[in-house]
């Protein structure tokens, strides 16, 4: 049943009429109403906290079409899926399309029978694209991923520059800007760039308390990803494996596979067959694990994710953030784990020097990457810095759902460790990578210590009180604190910096973490809330039902029920549609359309 603009007005009656959900959350109604009265602005709300529904809902309330800006076709498509389960008149306008259907989209278009379209940036400021829209009713524009329009925004688009047109072209319309991911600085460039200045900003809050957040040194990849994947072996849901480079996706999805799971590749290198297909899976409710760059990014639109883990340490808090964001977005418990080494720092602040960026460009990238290595390195509540990172304060000392508030680390005087090592490290003539330097500061006759004669170095033998691994986290933390540099383009020799010096004469304290081996997940602190009813055997039947419908209509899975909406209706157990239409997610449309069936299921 298509949506008839019987419930057009009313926000209220559109949210629970279409979408099916009793009330708005935190400043949806607000930003909602403001729009639908029309009026501009900038949305900040965290990845899951139900932007989208911020412009569809008033696009819904007033005339004409509403025109969404999005960056990736795979994002528009989920997106116009959903729309049309709910009844909706949406399409996508993009360079995938055949001709004929792009043909027809526009002649919905003219014709007014479109209520919502999404188009990427570069074919909505066409002048062709324009003079359309200038001779139709345009009930607003919503500009998604606005942190693409920023460049100082950690995935800048320069074709999003453009959209500025739209403030001269469309002065009366209203205009809706949206991102998850936004520092203060990037947040005045989006209101510059698209002549919202004078237009209010909705902070809907950065906090994701349903994620865990853990972070650990890259002792043992393998193994570590292992025991991620073993505490979440049999429950529903997905699993993201962000790698740095295009060859480590191919390779980890490998040996996973190799493991017994099903692992699947994604990065920009691939023919795009490859990708939609890789898409397609993840989208279509498998329960994979996608192993990628963060090429695969913006178009994830999947809610029951359950865990990302980042194989090396992102270039700032806000890339990490977006992308830890796409756990969860169904508000139930989920996961991201980061694992990095001493390289990773050092290799990203190389990186940075040597990009052709300006001074001010790359300033504000270190003090990014900087931002990064302390929120890796933290001692205190890893919540709270990121949060900071958004000019946001958490609630409390400690969130209770990070590893370091769940089991908060030791700190040592590590000053003398620190001289130690430093000392090693000059007196080998900085040439050596921290196996050798560890090897001499423990006293190990190795071929190499014998080769070059550094057992007859003061230094050789005096970290006999330190294992192998504390010494590598005195190094790794020296690196972070940037007394010590790697020599990435060469083979990791260890560099002291001039910040070295200080630490050397004693006029520098040095505070390390004492680094204890502890589960991902400490002991007695299981994850508070179980993942939508794993192991019900009435919630597995109506997966089974939903999974069968999606293939038959070839849509993902979470458009038409996402498990949340899934498993309270397994709780519920409705015996009347309309008992079932008292579930939130089951709007009027999806009752109709599909009520009679989950009421079957049920009975079965």
């Amino acid at each position: 049943m298509p949506y008839d603009g019987r419930f057009a007005g009313d926000p209220l009656n559109v949210l629970s009429g279409v979408f099916g959900h009793a009330g708005f959350r935190g400043r949806q109604e607000e930003v909602v109403r403001h729009v639908a009265e029309g009026g501009s602005g900038l949305v900040l709300m965290p990845t899951g906290g139900g932007k989208s529904l911020c412009y569809q809902v008033p696009a819904l309330c007033r005339p004409g079409i509403g025109v969404v800006v999005s960056p990736l076709i795979a994002l528009m498509e989920d997106q116009v899926a959903a729309l049309r389960q709910q009844g909706v008149a949406a399409a996508a306008l993009h360079s995938d399309l055949p001709e004929g259907e792009g043909r027809a989209i526009l002649r919905d278009l003219h014709d007014g029978s479109l209520k919502l379209l999404y188009v990427s940036p570069e074919r909505l400021v066409l002048e062709g694209m324009l003079n359309r829209l200038e001779g139709l009713p345009v009930a607003l524009f919503a500009v998604d991923e606005a942190h693409c329009v920023s460049q100082w925004g950690h995935h800048f688009r320069p074709e999003y520059r453009g959209l500025g047109v739209l403030s001269e072209r469309f002065p009366r319309t209203p205009r809706l800007a949206l991102t998850a991911t936004a520092d203060p600085r990037t947040v005045e460039d989006i209101r510059a760039q698209l002549g919202l200045q004078d237009d209010p900003v909705f902070r809907g809050g950065f906090d994701r308390p349903n994620i865990r957040i853990e972070a650990a040194p890259r002792e043992s990849e393998r193994s570590q990803l292992r025991a991620l994947l073993k505490e979440h072996a049999g429950q529903p849901g997905a699993g993201i494996v962000y790698c740095g480079t295009r060859a480590r996706t191919e390779q980890t999805a490998e040996w996973l596979r190799a493991d017994g799971h099903d692992a699947l590749a994604f990065h920009a290198g691939m023919d795009a067959a490859a990708k939609r297909e890789a898409h397609r899976r993840f989208a279509r409710g498998d329960a994979v694990v996608m192993c990628a760059t963060i090429a695969f990014g913006m178009g994830i639109d999947r809610p029951d994710v359950r865990w990302v883990a980042h194989l090396d340490l992102p270039r700032s808090p806000e890339s990490w953030y977006q992308e830890i964001g796409r756990a969860g977005r169904d508000g139930l418990p989920a996961r991201a784990l980061l694992l990095y080494g001493a390289g990773d720092i050092a290799l990203a602040r190389h990186r940075i020097e040597d990009s052709p960026a300006g001074p001010e460009q790359k300033r504000i990238e270190r003090q990014r990457l900087d931002a990064m290595v302390a929120i890796a390195e933290a001692a205190t509540c890893r919540r709270r810095l990121l949060l900071r990172c958004f000019g946001e304060d958490a609630p409390t000392e400690t969130c209770g759902n990070c590893d370091v508030c769940l089991a908060p680390p030791r700190l040592f005087d590590g000053t003398v460790a620190a001289q130690k090592l430093l000392s090693a490290v000059l007196r080998t003539g900085r040439r050596f990578g921290v196996a050798h330097v560890v090897d001499v500061l423990r006293g190990r006759m190795t071929e190499k210590v014998a080769q070059f004669a550094h057992d007859r170095l003061p230094t050789f033998g005096v970290g006999k009180d330190l294992p192998d691994t504390a010494w590598r986290s005195v190094a790794r933390q020296l690196v972070a604190r940037g007394a010590l540099d790697v020599a990435v383009e060469n083979h990791g020799e260890l560099v002291p910096t001039d910040a070295a010096r200080p630490i050397l004469k004693g006029e520098e304290k040095v505070l390390l973490r004492e680094e204890a081996s502890r589960p991902a997940t400490p002991r007695g602190r299981a994850m508070a809330g179980a993942p939508a009813a794993s192991g019900d055997p009435l919630f597995e039947r109506l997966r089974d039902w939903r999974r069968a419908e999606a293939q038959a209509q070839a849509v993902p899975a979470y458009v038409i029920f996402q498990d949340r909406t899934l498993a309270e209706i397994a709780a519920a157990r409705p015996r009347t549609l309309d008992q079932l239409a008292a579930i939130p997610g089951v709007g009027a449309t999806k009752l109709q359309r599909y009520g009679a069936a989950v009421l079957k299921a049920l009975a079965d």
